[in-house]
């Protein structure tokens, strides 16, 4: 298997709201004729969202409602832009669950929730520059 992902889907509760959110934060997305799902061009990747209940069913996984265990991480390129997008995503409708702040690794980072409680780190890492096209790369590894 090739070291890389493809896409990621974000159950939610409400595709309206949801679809609404990322809108707001700028996003354009696109779904298939007659589909409830929505897909996001994210770089090299895709983010989708569906139906938390669909998703489930999709992936053989029983919905307990918790928190799924994943964060999702976007980068920027100065302290400030985390700032700007924790900023941008509340007035979306985000929740801020931690400002942003020095790490102890010697970056700069804050939380927001999406209104479907999905975590987003907003992260500069100065150690990790990125390119013109938002790709980041980890120079040496980790």
């Amino acid at each position: 298997m090739e070291q890389r992902v493809s896409v990621i889907t974000l159950g939610v509760s409400d595709l309206d709201r949801a679809k609404a959110f990322y809108a707001a934060l700028g996003w354009e997305g696109q779904s298939p004729p007659g589909a409830d799902v929505v897909f996001f061009q994210a770089g090299g990747f895709v983010v989708g969202l569906w139906g938390r209940e669909h998703l489930a069913d999709d992936s053989e996984v029983t919905d307990t409602g918790g928190w799924g265990g994943i964060t999702l991480a976007h980068n920027v390129r100065s302290p400030a832009a985390v700032d700007a997008v924790l900023a941008e995503a509340e007035a979306a409708g985000a929740t801020i669950a931690r400002s942003g702040t020095k790490t102890s690794w010697g970056g700069y980072n804050g939380i927001f929730h999406d209104p479907d409680g999905h975590a987003w780190e907003i992260a500069h890492n100065p150690h990790w520059p990125i390119a013109d096209d938002g790709t980041i790369h980890m120079p040496g590894g980790v």
